[in-house]
């Protein structure tokens, strides 16, 4: 037994042992974890799951050889390729921004992938088709479709959210795939990145059954290195690792406007993952048009915070799951939402900076793309980045590019135009646009449908051809002024994007993807060929063969056996007719 006990300190032991071992001393790993629920009008409530691991290592020299927390798969990735920041979405449904408002993060519809490398890396096209590759593998999904016909380099969209010495553009690569389809698959596999996994903290509500019964589900993964303290001397790499879904009245069968943790994902929180520094549920209680105890929550939180947000004050309640008092009256924490009388849906205020995007035209020649940008601001204006990226079989007529704000012509101040090449890359156009105040900006440009070859099209040409979502990208203005808070200390659904300074905050969004039809050949005709041929030869070949090779024969009536001959003997001697 003595030896078994020491054998047993032994491997307990052994994880400091190699940490202590590793080149460059120690390494800090710490996980925090948080839940973030937000009233929604019309009686949705919209879910948003962080988990943040941040791992006091250098990844890019290759050093690290003992993983913790920091998954290995994404660790080795990040070494080997030379990456310097990597964020991936898979998103199914469409966030309505201007009848939700602004989300924490938001993502296009479809797959989403874009990635800054180090400088270091000489083949950034190779390493980048070999990191969509190993990505499909880890989250099974189709990134292995991502090839210079859907891949662009912006040149002032995506900058990097983490620590970087450099904007070069040629280290980025961006790429979208609308038609990528969300589900059980993909969300295996991101569990399985957690510390804790599904087995423990917030991530037992993470119930694949009642996730995607919903309105709107989104996941995603940052990599990113950032200062490892004030003085940023040294580099720690982050992961963070978001799920945003939205429940509505109508798909969850309830027909309430009640909510509740078991409600929406049938299950209840019972402790926090072992391994988690920091794990706290807030949900958003903030006062609608300066009516406060509008939303009753039970039970008691055990604390109030208070914080600016996209240029809105916001009052949440605040559950921390590493409290010893939380769990003392009960041994599941199961949060409920009650509105205290009905919400009405005109008292909603507007966002202040929203889009939409559709195809107009008739035809399957010829077709325009409009986009309108609106700034409901009263008086600011700011100026926004739109990415554009069109597949090349869209040709676009960049002459009939307008720009049309309040009836005048509105001039971008930078744009950037990258034609197409036929099978090669697509359609790249960046502007950097004015927005005055109150107003709504009509962007529109004319394109012509190219006819593909036809094994270029999908086994369902008649649904169509996806084009990816518009980027908007802008500091909007903030009506309260933001102060510096502590990162580490501050929730982790305001730290992504942090704010430069007190006036405005960092928005991007993304328009609805576009479904456009091309000029498709009848591929029932060969199958009605096919059949008709076949028929024709069937019955006329077979026909004239049966007439050829077939032989007529003809019988001469018998005269009968043995037996009718004596029984016609007999029948004379009796004096009777004969048979």
């Amino acid at each position: 037994m003595a030896a078994v006990g020491a054998l047993v300190q032994l491997l307990l032991l052994l994880p400091a042992v190699l940490e202590a071992a590793a080149p460059g001393g120690t390494q800090r790993d710490t996980l925090r974890e948080e839940l973030l629920l937000s009233p929604l009008p019309a009686g949705d409530v919209a879910a948003t799951f962080q988990f943040r691991t941040r791992w006091d290592a250098d990844l890019q020299r290759g050093a690290v050889s003992h993983y913790r927390l920091f998954p290995k798969a994404l660790g080795r990735l990040v070494a080997a390729l030379g990456v310097r920041e990597l964020h991936l979405a898979l998103t199914q449904g469409f966030w309505r921004t201007q009848a939700w408002g602004q989300p924490p993060l938001q993502a296009p519809a479809g797959a989403e992938l874009w990635v800054w490398f180090q400088p270091t890396v000489t083949d950034v096209d190779k390493a980048w088709k070999e990191l969509s590759n190993i990505l499909s593998g880890i989250f099974c999904a189709s990134l292995n479709f991502i090839d210079s016909t859907n891949t662009v380099t912006p040149t002032a969209s995506f900058k990097p959210l983490g620590l970087a010495n450099g904007t070069d553009h040629h280290l980025l690569r961006y790429a979208v795939l609308p038609r990528e389809v969300v589900c059980t698959e993909n969300l295996t596999p991101w569990k399985k990145l957690l510390p804790c996994g599904s087995k423990a903290g917030l991530a037992v509500l993470l119930k694949a059954e009642r996730l995607f019964h919903s309105s709107y589900h989104s996941q995603a993964v940052h990599i990113r290195p950032i200062c490892r303290d004030a003085s940023c001397l040294a580099v720690s790499w982050e992961l963070r690792q978001t799920l945003t879904v939205v429940f509505d009245t109508f798909s969850s069968g309830q027909g309430k406007k009640d909510w509740s943790l078991f409600r929406m994902f049938s299950r209840t929180l019972t402790d926090a993952c072992p391994l988690a520094s920091q794990s706290k549920v807030y949900v958003d209680i903030s006062p609608k048009n300066k009516e406060k105890d509008l939303l009753e929550v039970t039970p008691p939180p055990t604390s109030i915070h208070e914080a600016i947000v996209q240029g809105d004050k916001r009052t949440y309640a605040v559950y921390d799951l590493l409290s010893p008092s939380l769990f003392n009256t009960s041994r599941s924490l199961n949060v409920q939402l009650k509105w205290k009388r009905p919400q009405d849906s005109s008292e909603l205020p507007t966002p202040v900076l929203h889009a939409q995007r559709y195809v107009s035209g008739y035809g399957l020649q010829t077709g325009e793309i409009s986009t309108l940008i609106y700034n409901t601001h009263p008086y600011r204006a700011f100026p926004v980045i739109l990415l554009e990226t069109v597949p090349w079989y869209l040709r676009l007529y960049v002459h009939t590019l307008t720009i049309i704000t309040k009836g005048k012509e509105n001039k971008p101040s930078y744009i950037h135009y990258q034609p197409a090449q036929d099978r090669r890359r697509p359609h790249l156009l960046e502007m950097l646009i004015q927005l005055p105040a109150n107003s709504v900006t009509k962007i529109t440009i004319q394109f012509e449908r190219a006819l593909l070859k036809w094994t270029e099209y999908t086994p369902d040409p008649n649904h169509g051809f996806y084009v990816g979502s518009s980027v908007l990208s802008a500091l909007v203005p903030s009506v309260i002024a933001m102060k510096d808070v502590d990162v580490e200390q501050s929730p982790l659904f305001t730290s992504l994007f942090p704010s430069s300074d007190g006036s405005s905050y960092f928005v991007r969004l993304y328009t609805e993807p576009l479904l456009v039809n091309l000029p498709t050949p009848d591929f029932s005709m060969p199958y009605n060929v096919i059949c008709l041929t076949c028929t024709v030869v069937a019955v006329c070949y077979g026909s004239f063969y049966n007439l050829l090779t077939r032989t007529f024969h003809v019988e001469e009536p018998s005269r009968g056996g043995l037996a009718k001959r004596l029984a016609n003997i007999i029948r004379q001697f009796r004096g009777v007719p004969p048979l």
